[in-house]
């Protein structure tokens, strides 16, 4: 539901509230979402400059850095650090929080340049060719270190600085340990004859369901009007559903089953209010139905026919849920809300209902 300026002049049309009461609530709701990102030029001009920077700075990195050696790179990366951690304070304090968010990210992410940088400058890193600029790019267990030390940096920022942006390095952190970890822990390396592809997808999907479960506790824990999960989400559900997405099987029976998770992941997506459930899981079912298309029933005339039916039964299905959403909602709302609170005495009485 969107409430917007033409909605409140219709409710002030139908005498529902006063002009003077929607000239308030309008003033009240804009203060509000000062905040809260938007499609809006200044969210715009902020995000772009703050991708820019923190790009600059991570995946746009050449390899000409390195010919400032360890000690060149730890001191860039520290005054890059201070820079930015000195404009997460001006802005936090002076109520800018979406600046001061997108600068706190930059802080994070010189987290690991800084380690590399102290790595090469004690004679820790091998010279073996891999550089800071292949930490985007390539798979390697020798991260680890830099990821780390990037979560410990995060979660001290957060504490200090609790804003939603900052959680963005958390996950993608995150995202590159669920790679990288599977090299360490099985003595695998890039390069080398035994390198099992599918150990890497299974782990990648464990890894995604425990982000995403681990996104849902930040959820229940946070519940406001800021968004802390949204990454978490994103980048877990990424990494699980591209684990479960590249599980390969000739079989029809799991095939099925992974139609089934997707069409689940809908519906989950649907009662939590997260998008990128059903965006995952609306390319799952599409590239089922492909495979079904190109290789079940690659001559069948009735395909056609039957997928049709099937699209018209879930607009049905999309009908029935419209007109009983609330209800649901409102049932998985109070739900959550035990599960954050379990003392609570309504809970004490759905328990008995």
């Amino acid at each position: 539901m969107n409430l917007d300026r033409p909605a409140l002049d219709a409710a002030v049309a139908k005498s529902i509230v006063t002009r003077e009461q929607a000239d308030r609530l309008w003033q009240f709701l804009a203060e509000r979402g000062e905040d809260v990102p938007r499609f809006r030029f200044a969210h715009v001009l902020y995000y772009l400059g703050g991708l820019v920077a923190i790009g600059a700075m991570t995946l746009f990195m050449n390899i000409g850095w390195e010919s400032f050696g360890g000690f060149g790179i730890l001191t860039i990366a520290s005054v890059y650090f201070v820079i930015a951690l000195a404009a997460t304070s001006y802005f936090s304090a002076h109520g800018y929080a979406i600046p001061a968010g997108i600068t706190g990210a930059l802080a994070v992410v010189m987290v690991p340049l800084a380690v590399y940088g102290g790595q090469m400058m004690l004679g820790m890193w091998p010279e073996d060719g891999l550089v800071y600029r292949d930490y985007h790019y390539r798979i390697d267990w020798r991260w680890l270190m830099m990821e780390f030390a990037t979560l410990i940096a995060a979660t001290v920022l957060l504490w200090r600085f609790p804003l939603p942006f900052m959680t963005m390095p958390v996950a993608v952190t995150l995202w590159y340990m669920s790679m990288d970890t599977v090299p360490f822990l099985f003595g695998l390396r890039e390069g080398t004859p035994y390198n099992d592809w599918e150990l890497r997808k299974e782990i990648s999907l464990w890894f995604g369901i425990a982000m995403t479960l681990f996104a849902f506790w930040i959820d229940l824990r946070t519940r406001s009007n800021k968004d802390y999960a949204f990454w978490l989400y994103l980048f877990g559900v990424l990494t699980f559903w591209g684990g479960l997405t590249s599980l390969s099987s000739d079989r029809e029976l799991p095939k099925f089953f992974y139609f089934c998770i997707n069409v689940a992941m809908i519906f989950v997506g649907a009662v939590l209010g997260r998008r990128v459930f059903a965006v995952f899981g609306g390319i799952g079912i599409a590239l089922y139905l492909g495979h079904l298309a190109d290789r079940v029933f690659r001559d069948s005339m009735m395909f056609p026919l039957a997928l049709s039916a099937i699209g018209l039964m879930v607009i049905g299905l999309g009908i029935l849920w419209q007109r009983h959403e609330a209800a649901v909602a409102a049932s998985a709302a109070d739900r959550t809300a035990c599960l954050v609170d379990p003392r609570d005495e309504t809970c004490d009485a759905r328990r008995k209902s």
